[in-house]
C-alpha cells in the first residue's frame, strides 16, 4: 500500500466484486475465443482474399515463412513470459501483431512496400507466440477435468467462426467480381475494426487466481510465478519424457496446410478456392464440436465414461478420421502430378469434377479440428496446473510452427504434391503410437496433484498469503 494509506490500482482492482458468471471457466473460455476470432481469425481470412489481398504470392510466402519461423522461436519462452506476466498482458500484448500484420498488408497494397510487411510478419510472429500461450493456459486449466473437451470445442468454434466469416467475404466478392484481385481501403479498414473489438476483449481477461470452478475451487492461489520460477519449470518440463513423445503430433499438427494450400491454388479457379475456404472453416466448427462435447467429454449421464478411455476413444476417432480423409486425398493425389496442373483446366464449383472435391476440403478441416482438439486434450490431462499448461501450450506452438515452416520450406521449392500428402500422413501416422503412450500415463483425476483452495474457504488476503507459501500443501479436491 502506498503512503497516505489509499490502496494501488491493482489492489482496488482485485477487492472489485464480479458478477459469478463473469469468474466461471467457460466465460473467460469464451472470451478468449471471441479475442482470437476478432484476431487469428481475421488473419486466416485476410489470407484467403488471395496472398493477403496483396496479389503477390511470392511475398506473402515470405512473410508467412518469417512468422512461423519467429514464431517457433518465440514459443519456447512464451510460456514462462505468461507465467510471469500473467494470461491478460500476454494475451493483450500478442493481439497486437495481428493489427500490424494487416498494416503491413494494407501498406503494400497501397504504396508496393515490402520490407514493411515481412518485419510485421516477424513481429506478429513473436506476439502470436504470446497469444498462443495465454490462449492454451485459459482453456486447457480454467475448466473442470470433465469440461475440458468441451472449452476446446466452444474456444475453437467461436475462434474458427471468425475464419468462416472471412471465408464467406471472400466467396461473396468473387462472385460478385468474377475474380478476387487487389482488397479495397474499405475491406481493410473493415477487418481492422474487428481486429481492434479482438484487442479489446483481451483486456477482459481474470488471472487463474480470480476464477471459480463449479466444485467451488479457484483455478490458482497466486496470480503470477517469478522469473526463478519459471526457469526451474521449463527445466521440469523438459525432463518430462511424455513431451518428447508428442513432438511428432505436435510437428505434424499443420505441416499438411502448405500442401492443402498449394493444392488449392493449383486446382481451382479464385471463386471455388474460396468457397472451399468457407467449407473449411465450417468442417473445423463442426469437428470441434463432435469430438469435444461427445468423445473426449461425457454429455450423457448414462454413458459417462473414465478420463483416460475418453482419451482411448478420442485416439479413435482421429485415427480414423484422420485415415479416411487422408486415403481419400490420395486416392485424388496419384491421378495427377504438380507438373500436370499447369496444363490441367481450372476447376470451377460448377463443373462436375467439383463434386467430389468439395467433401474433400470440407473433412480436411473436419480431421484437422479433432487431431487439434486430441492434442490440447492430452496436454490438459497431464495436469490441471495452469503454469505448467502455459509452458506446454508455448512448446506446442513452437514445435508446429517449426513444422509449418519447414512444409512451407518444402513446398515453395515445388516438392511434387505425392511426396508432400505423404510425408504429412506419415508423421501423423507415427505420432499415434506415441500419444497412445502418454494417454496410458493419464491419471483418472490431477486434482490429488494440484495446489487448489476452495474460494468459500479464504478471501484474497489469505489467499495472497497461501501462495507465498509455496512448500504448505492446502486443500486439494
Amino acid at each position: 500500500m502506498p503512503t497516505g494509506g489509499f490502496p494501488d490500482p491493482v489492489s482496488m482492482a482485485r477487492l472489485i466484486k464480479l458478477p459469478a458468471f463473469y469468474t466461471t471457466p467457460m466465460a473467460q473460455v469464451v472470451l478468449v475465443g471471441i479475442t482470437c476470432f476478432g484476431t487469428v481469425g481475421m488473419y486466416q481470412a485476410i489470407g484467403n482474399l488471395g496472398a493477403g489481398g496483396t496479389g503477390n504470392i511470392s511475398l506473402f510466402d515470405i512473410a508467412n515463412g518469417v512468422l512461423y519461423g519467429f514464431f517457433a522461436v518465440t514459443g519456447c519462452i512464451s510460456g514462462g513470459i505468461n507465467n510471469v506476466l500473467g494470461p491478460r498482458l500476454t494475451l493483450f500484448l500478442g493481439t497486437l501483431g495481428y493489427a500490424l500484420y494487416l498494416g503491413g498488408l494494407w501498406c503494400y497494397q497501397a504504396h508496393a512496400v515490402s520490407w514493411f510487411l515481412i518485419l510485421s510478419g516477424a513481429l506478429l510472429g513473436i506476439s502470436a507466440a504470446l497469444l498462443w500461450s495465454a490462449q492454451g493456459s485459459i482453456m486447457m486449466s480454467y475448466p473442470l477435468e470433465n469440461d475440458k473437451g468441451r472449452a476446446f470445442a466452444y474456444f475453437w468454434a467461436i475462434f474458427h467462426l471468425g475464419t468462416f466469416m472471412g471465408a464467406v467475404i471472400a466467396f461473396t466478392i468473387n462472385i460478385r467480381s468474377g475474380e478476387l484481385g487487389s482488397v479495397s481501403t474499405g475491406t481493410y479498414l473493415a477487418f481492422l475494426i474487428i481486429i481492434a473489438f479482438g484487442i479489446a476483449s483481451a483486456l477482459l481477461i481474470l488471472p487463474p487466481d480470480r476464477i471459480v470452478r463449479a466444485d467451488g475451487t479457484r483455478v490458482a492461489i497466486r496470480a503470477h510465478a517469478s522469473p526463478r520460477e519459471e526457469i526451474v519449470g521449463m527445466w521440469q518440463t523438459l525432463r518430462d519424457w511424455r513431451v518428447f513423445a508428442l513432438l511428432p503430433m505436435w510437428f505434424s499438427s499443420i505441416y499438411f496446410y502448405s500442401y492443402q494450400g498449394a493444392l488449392n491454388t493449383a486446382c481451382f479457379d479464385g471463386v471455388t478456392r474460396a468457397l472451399n475456404a468457407v467449407l473449411e472453416g465450417a468442417g473445423a466448427i463442426l469437428g470441434a464440436l463432435l469430438i469435444g462435447i461427445f468423445v473426449l467429454d461425457s454429455p450423457f449421464p448414462q454413458l459417462q465414461v473414465g478420463r483416460r478411455t475418453r482419451g482411448y476413444l478420442g485416439l479413435g476417432a482421429v485415427v480414423l478420421a484422420t485415415s479416411a480423409v487422408w486415403i481419400c486425398g490420395l486416392a485424388w493425389q496419384v491421378t495427377f502430378t504438380r507438373a500436370d496442373t499447369a496444363r490441367m483446366p481450372l476447376i470451377n464449383y460448377h463443373d462436375k469434377a467439383y463434386r467430389d472435391k468439395a467433401p474433400l476440403f470440407f473433412f480436411y478441416y473436419f480431421a484437422d479440428a479433432c487431431y487439434q482438439a486430441l492434442a490440447y486434450w492430452i496436454m490438459s490431462a497431464l495436469t490441471n496446473d495452469p503454469f505448467k499448461l502455459a509452458r506446454f501450450a508455448g512448446l506446442y506452438k513452437a514445435v508446429q510452427s517449426a513444422g509449418a515452416a519447414g512444409s512451407y520450406g518444402m513446398d515453395s521449392v515445388k516438392t511434387p504434391f505425392l511426396n508432400e500428402i505423404l510425408a504429412s500422413w506419415l508423421m501423423m501416422i507415427v505420432s499415434f503410437p506415441l500419444a497412445f503412450a502418454v494417454l496410458r500415463t493419464v491419471k483418472e483425476t490431477s486434482y490429488d496433484d494440484d495446489h487448489v483452495v476452495y474460494a468459500r474457504d479464504a478471501g484474497t488476503e489469505s489467499l495472497e498469503q497461501t501462495a507465498e507459501k509455496a512448500d504448505i500443501d492446502v486443500l486439494a479436491v
